[in-house]
Protein backbone atom coordinates (compact mmCIF):
# COMPACT_ATOMS: atom_id res chain seq x y z
CA UNK A 1 0.00 0.00 0.00
CA UNK A 2 1.72 3.49 -0.90
CA UNK A 3 0.74 6.03 0.76
CA UNK A 4 0.55 9.95 0.08
CA UNK A 5 3.28 12.39 0.41
CA UNK A 6 2.30 15.13 2.64
CA UNK A 7 1.25 18.51 2.04
CA UNK A 8 4.70 20.39 2.30
CA UNK A 9 4.42 23.25 5.37
CA UNK A 10 3.01 26.21 3.86
CA UNK A 11 2.66 25.05 0.60
CA UNK A 12 0.70 27.78 -1.48
CA UNK A 13 1.04 30.66 1.28
CA UNK A 14 1.50 33.51 -0.28
CA UNK A 15 3.52 36.74 1.65
CA UNK A 16 1.44 40.15 2.23
CA UNK A 17 3.95 42.70 4.00
CA UNK A 18 1.38 45.61 4.84
CA UNK A 19 2.14 48.95 5.77
CA UNK A 20 0.67 52.13 7.55
CA UNK A 21 1.96 55.21 5.96
CA UNK A 22 4.72 57.07 7.36
CA UNK A 23 4.31 60.00 9.35
CA UNK A 24 2.32 63.61 8.46
CA UNK A 25 1.08 66.29 10.00
CA UNK A 26 -2.44 66.84 10.60
CA UNK A 27 -3.06 69.48 12.84
CA UNK A 28 -1.23 72.76 12.51
CA UNK A 29 0.82 74.34 15.85
CA UNK A 30 -2.74 76.11 17.05
CA UNK A 31 -4.66 72.34 16.68
CA UNK A 32 -6.16 73.97 13.02
CA UNK A 33 -6.94 70.61 11.11
CA UNK A 34 -5.03 70.20 7.73
CA UNK A 35 -7.48 68.37 4.61
CA UNK A 36 -6.18 64.81 5.51
CA UNK A 37 -7.01 63.77 1.87
CA UNK A 38 -4.03 66.05 0.94
CA UNK A 39 -1.31 65.91 3.54
CA UNK A 40 2.42 65.00 2.52
CA UNK A 41 4.64 62.82 4.83
CA UNK A 42 6.65 65.19 6.87
CA UNK A 43 9.82 64.69 7.43
CA UNK A 44 10.08 62.16 10.06
CA UNK A 45 7.73 60.41 7.57
CA UNK A 46 10.27 60.65 4.91
CA UNK A 47 12.97 58.90 6.86
CA UNK A 48 10.47 56.05 8.13
CA UNK A 49 9.71 55.21 4.63
CA UNK A 50 13.19 54.92 3.45
CA UNK A 51 13.95 53.07 6.31
CA UNK A 52 10.87 50.52 5.63
CA UNK A 53 13.04 50.18 2.18
CA UNK A 54 16.22 49.73 3.26
CA UNK A 55 14.89 47.06 5.77
CA UNK A 56 13.20 45.03 2.74
CA UNK A 57 16.35 45.91 0.93
CA UNK A 58 18.73 44.18 3.58
CA UNK A 59 16.56 40.91 3.25
CA UNK A 60 16.30 41.02 -0.69
CA UNK A 61 12.94 41.85 -0.23
CA UNK A 62 11.25 41.33 -3.90
CA UNK A 63 7.16 42.64 -4.92
CA UNK A 64 5.20 41.37 -7.16
CA UNK A 65 2.57 43.90 -6.41
CA UNK A 66 2.60 46.96 -4.96
CA UNK A 67 -1.29 48.30 -4.06
CA UNK A 68 -1.79 51.82 -1.79
CA UNK A 69 -4.73 53.65 -1.44
CA UNK A 70 -4.23 56.11 -3.71
CA UNK A 71 -4.20 58.77 -0.61
CA UNK A 72 -0.95 61.32 -1.55
CA UNK A 73 0.82 60.34 1.73
CA UNK A 74 0.14 56.10 0.73
CA UNK A 75 1.75 56.79 -2.55
CA UNK A 76 4.77 58.72 -1.34
CA UNK A 77 5.64 55.97 1.22
CA UNK A 78 5.56 53.38 -1.21
CA UNK A 79 7.97 55.41 -3.70
CA UNK A 80 10.18 56.49 -1.17
CA UNK A 81 10.00 52.35 0.07
CA UNK A 82 10.53 51.13 -3.75
CA UNK A 83 13.09 54.04 -4.24
CA UNK A 84 15.06 52.67 -1.12
CA UNK A 85 14.58 49.56 -1.84
CA UNK A 86 15.75 49.32 -5.22
CA UNK A 87 12.44 48.32 -7.16
CA UNK A 88 11.13 49.90 -9.74
CA UNK A 89 7.32 48.48 -10.32
CA UNK A 90 3.68 50.08 -10.62
CA UNK A 91 1.83 51.02 -7.77
CA UNK A 92 -1.48 50.52 -8.26
CA UNK A 93 -4.09 52.58 -6.11
CA UNK A 94 -7.18 50.56 -4.53
CA UNK A 95 -9.91 53.96 -3.18
CA UNK A 96 -11.48 51.04 -1.11
CA UNK A 97 -8.46 50.81 0.72
CA UNK A 98 -8.88 54.63 1.90
CA UNK A 99 -8.77 55.60 5.79
CA UNK A 100 -12.05 55.31 7.76
CA UNK A 101 -14.05 58.40 7.46
CA UNK A 102 -14.56 61.20 10.03
CA UNK A 103 -16.88 63.43 10.05
CA UNK A 104 -16.77 67.57 10.43
CA UNK A 105 -14.98 67.81 13.61
CA UNK A 106 -16.60 71.18 14.37
CA UNK A 107 -20.06 69.85 15.14
CA UNK A 108 -18.63 67.69 17.76
CA UNK A 109 -19.07 68.91 21.14
CA UNK A 110 -16.19 69.17 23.56
CA UNK A 111 -17.92 66.70 25.82
CA UNK A 112 -17.94 63.82 23.06
CA UNK A 113 -14.80 64.60 21.40
CA UNK A 114 -12.49 62.38 23.06
CA UNK A 115 -14.40 59.38 22.67
CA UNK A 116 -14.86 60.59 19.05
CA UNK A 117 -11.46 60.76 18.30
CA UNK A 118 -10.10 57.13 20.12
CA UNK A 119 -13.40 54.76 20.24
CA UNK A 120 -13.15 52.97 17.10
CA UNK A 121 -9.55 52.44 18.52
CA UNK A 122 -10.24 50.83 21.69
CA UNK A 123 -10.62 47.13 22.18
CA UNK A 124 -13.20 45.17 20.65
CA UNK A 125 -15.07 47.96 18.79
CA UNK A 126 -19.03 47.93 18.22
CA UNK A 127 -19.20 47.95 14.39
CA UNK A 128 -21.67 50.65 14.78
CA UNK A 129 -19.05 53.26 16.33
CA UNK A 130 -18.34 56.19 14.13
CA UNK A 131 -14.90 57.71 13.85
CA UNK A 132 -15.22 61.41 14.22
CA UNK A 133 -19.01 61.25 13.57
CA UNK A 134 -18.46 59.55 9.84
CA UNK A 135 -18.09 56.02 9.05
CA UNK A 136 -18.27 53.44 11.23
CA UNK A 137 -16.14 50.35 11.77
CA UNK A 138 -18.61 48.20 10.29
CA UNK A 139 -19.05 50.15 7.17
CA UNK A 140 -15.12 50.25 7.18
CA UNK A 141 -14.76 46.06 7.25
CA UNK A 142 -17.40 46.03 4.68
CA UNK A 143 -15.30 47.95 2.07
CA UNK A 144 -11.59 46.85 2.88
CA UNK A 145 -12.57 42.40 3.53
CA UNK A 146 -13.87 42.30 -0.15
CA UNK A 147 -10.50 44.49 -1.52
CA UNK A 148 -8.85 41.99 0.71
CA UNK A 149 -10.66 38.63 -0.88
CA UNK A 150 -10.23 39.76 -4.56
CA UNK A 151 -6.40 40.07 -3.76
CA UNK A 152 -6.52 36.84 -2.54
CA UNK A 153 -8.71 35.53 -5.34
CA UNK A 154 -5.56 37.05 -7.88
CA UNK A 155 -2.84 33.88 -8.28
CA UNK A 156 -0.46 36.21 -9.72
CA UNK A 157 1.66 36.87 -7.52
CA UNK A 158 3.70 35.38 -4.40
CA UNK A 159 4.82 38.53 -2.60
CA UNK A 160 2.65 42.10 -2.14
CA UNK A 161 3.23 45.09 -0.78
CA UNK A 162 0.58 47.14 0.68
CA UNK A 163 0.99 50.51 1.93
CA UNK A 164 -2.19 51.66 3.80
CA UNK A 165 -3.39 53.87 6.94
CA UNK A 166 -4.13 52.52 10.70
CA UNK A 167 -7.71 52.04 10.97
CA UNK A 168 -7.58 50.08 7.36
CA UNK A 169 -4.81 47.79 8.84
CA UNK A 170 -6.51 47.33 11.75
CA UNK A 171 -9.79 45.68 9.57
CA UNK A 172 -7.21 43.29 7.50
CA UNK A 173 -5.42 42.29 10.59
CA UNK A 174 -8.49 41.77 12.58
CA UNK A 175 -9.93 39.64 9.56
CA UNK A 176 -6.11 37.83 9.89
CA UNK A 177 -6.83 36.87 13.57
CA UNK A 178 -10.02 36.44 13.96
CA UNK A 179 -11.62 34.91 10.62
CA UNK A 180 -14.88 37.12 11.08
CA UNK A 181 -16.50 40.44 11.08
CA UNK A 182 -14.82 41.70 14.16
CA UNK A 183 -13.09 45.12 14.56
CA UNK A 184 -10.12 45.04 16.83
CA UNK A 185 -9.15 48.61 17.58
CA UNK A 186 -6.16 48.37 20.11
CA UNK A 187 -3.69 47.13 17.36
CA UNK A 188 -1.08 49.77 16.94
CA UNK A 189 -0.23 50.68 14.01
CA UNK A 190 2.71 53.12 14.58
CA UNK A 191 3.58 55.84 11.12
CA UNK A 192 6.09 54.14 8.81
CA UNK A 193 5.10 50.29 10.13
CA UNK A 194 5.66 46.77 8.74
CA UNK A 195 3.27 44.06 9.62
CA UNK A 196 3.84 40.48 7.76
CA UNK A 197 0.70 37.97 6.97
CA UNK A 198 0.82 34.69 4.99
CA UNK A 199 -2.05 33.67 3.31
CA UNK A 200 -3.13 30.32 2.12
CA UNK A 201 -5.77 29.49 -0.87
CA UNK A 202 -8.77 28.76 2.23
CA UNK A 203 -10.08 31.63 3.45
CA UNK A 204 -9.31 31.10 6.69
CA UNK A 205 -6.02 30.14 6.10
CA UNK A 206 -4.46 33.18 7.56
CA UNK A 207 -0.46 33.48 9.45
CA UNK A 208 0.37 36.74 11.46
CA UNK A 209 4.10 36.67 11.38
CA UNK A 210 4.54 39.95 12.85
CA UNK A 211 2.65 43.31 13.99
CA UNK A 212 3.73 46.37 13.84
CA UNK A 213 7.50 46.93 13.20
CA UNK A 214 9.37 49.95 13.21
CA UNK A 215 12.71 49.36 11.12
CA UNK A 216 13.84 53.43 12.56
CA UNK A 217 12.66 52.85 16.48
CA UNK A 218 12.13 48.87 16.84
CA UNK A 219 11.29 49.41 20.37
CA UNK A 220 9.14 52.07 20.41
CA UNK A 221 10.07 53.66 23.13
CA UNK A 222 9.40 57.27 22.46
CA UNK A 223 5.50 57.62 23.62
CA UNK A 224 3.18 54.95 25.23
CA UNK A 225 0.30 57.00 24.02
CA UNK A 226 -1.99 56.05 20.66
CA UNK A 227 -1.92 57.86 17.47
CA UNK A 228 -5.35 59.01 18.48
CA UNK A 229 -4.78 59.74 21.79
CA UNK A 230 -1.62 62.01 20.34
CA UNK A 231 -4.04 63.63 17.72
CA UNK A 232 -7.16 64.21 20.04
CA UNK A 233 -4.26 66.05 21.72
CA UNK A 234 -3.03 68.27 19.06
CA UNK A 235 -6.55 69.06 17.70
CA UNK A 236 -7.69 70.09 21.19
CA UNK A 237 -5.32 73.13 21.29
CA UNK A 238 -8.01 75.01 18.82
CA UNK A 239 -11.13 74.40 21.15
CA UNK A 240 -8.89 75.80 23.55
CA UNK A 241 -8.32 79.01 21.89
Amino acid sequence: MTTAPLPSPGGGRRRLFLMRHGSVTYFDASGKPMLPETVPLNETGRAQASAAGAAFAADGVKFDRVIVSGLPRTIETAQRVLAASGQQIAIEAWPELEEIRGGRLSSIADAELREAFTGVFEGVVDPAKRFLGGESAGELMDRVHPAIGRLRADPDWDSALLVLHGGVNCAILSLALTGSRVFLGNLAQTAGCINALDVGVDEHDWVVRFVNYTPPQPLQLATRATTMEELFRQYQKSRQR
